[in-house]
Formats: structure tokens, sequence, C-alpha cells
């Protein structure tokens, strides 16, 4: 039962869409109701408030964080395994994705993608960030650098996490967030993908 419980609670961290709250909390206006339609910060980014997207952008990675650490934390006293935190880290991002608290339309998840790795294993969720930034900074396109984050993060877990469950649970991360973009790598491919500031730009960082 403990586990179970473990698992449900992550799911609701996971749940806690800052895009929204955010935006409520400034008197802004619901993200889901303007630019893409997602709750992220590239769409609260384009309201023209970098505070609320920044803010979103942390919210969203440190509720990843939380849920996962917590557990590892509690693991010894709750009796919880490494399968059991797989399980809670992969919650904590499909509550991203589908939050109940919020109609069950989410974003697409790299922030609390990296805020999960950086709680399994510091040197994969860093280097999945600077991967992000190479790319981003070189191509100037979000979706992309995601993308490419996105592949490499298993095989970054395969090569640095010895417990095979967290490799399950990152590439479960990894194929539920690419396939959230399935509309950017239709973008890419046409060559319609927003740049990085452009007023066209991509939703990537959702």
């Amino acid at each position: 039962m403990t586990p179970l419980i473990a698992i449900a609670a992550a799911y609701l961290i996971g749940s806690l869409s800052f895009a929204v709250i955010v935006s409520r909390a400034l008197g802004m206006a619901d993200p889901r109701t303007y630019g893409s339609g997602n709750p992220g910060a590239t769409n609260v980014l384009r309201s023209g408030n970098k505070k609320a997207a920044l803010l979103t952008l942390l919210g969203d990675a440190l509720k990843g964080w939380l849920a996962v650490f917590l557990a590892l934390w509690l693991a010894p006293r709750l009796g919880l395994s490494v399968r059991d935190i797989a399980l809670v880290a992969l919650a904590a991002f499909i509550g991203h994705l589908w939050p109940v608290f919020f109609g069950f339309r989410g974003g697409k998840g790299v922030a609390t993608a990296a805020g999960i790795l950086i709680a399994l294993d510091w040197r994969v969720g860093l280097m999945v960030l600077v991967v992000w930034l190479v790319i981003a900074k070189g191509f100037k396109i979000s979706s992309l650098a995601a993308l490419t984050a996105a592949v490499l993060a298993p095989l970054l877990t395969a090569w640095l996490m010895p417990e095979r469950d967290y490799l399950w649970a990152t590439l479960a991360i990894s194929v539920l967030l690419i396939a959230r973009h399935h509309q950017n790598i239709r973008d890419l491919f046409s060559g319609k993908e927003g740049k990085i500031g452009e007023g066209l730009d991509d939703d990537a960082t959702r």
C-alpha cells in the first residue's frame, strides 16, 4: 500500500500546473486560452511577462525534483524499492502531462523531466541541461533542443545509473515527451518551426 500512496502523491505533485497557478497569482489570463493553449513556460512567455515564464519554468522543474527527492529521502523509512522510486518519477511526469487539478490538460514536460533527472542523478540531469543549452543556442530552436535531450537522456541514464528500473522510467519519460512534441516534429521537417525569440516561437519548454 505504501508504494501506491507514494506514486499517487507524486502524480498529485506533478499535477500542479505552474503555468496556470502563476498566471492566476499574477492576475494574468489562463495560458490555456491563448497562444498554443498548452500550459507551460513558452506559452506564458507569449504574454510578454518574463517573470511569470521564469516562475513557471522553475516551478515545473522543482515539482519533478521534489517528488523524486522525497521518495528517495523517505525510501528507507517507507520501504520503497528502486522500482517504486522509478514509478514515482514516471507518475510525477504523467501528472504534468495530464494534471488532475486542471482538467487533464498539461504541458510537454521538458522542465519537469529535467527536475526528475536531477533528483535521480545530478550528473545525468546536468548533462541533459547542457545538451539542451548547446542545441538551443546553436540552432535557436528549443523544440530541437528538447528532442535531442530526450533522445540522449536514456543513453546517459544507461551509462551513469546502474539501476535498470531508472533506465526504463527515463525511457518512458523520453517517449512521452517526444510524443507530446508531435506537432513540433512535423514543423521541423516542414521548415515551419519557429526560433527562440521569434514571435512564432515553439512550445518546447512546457
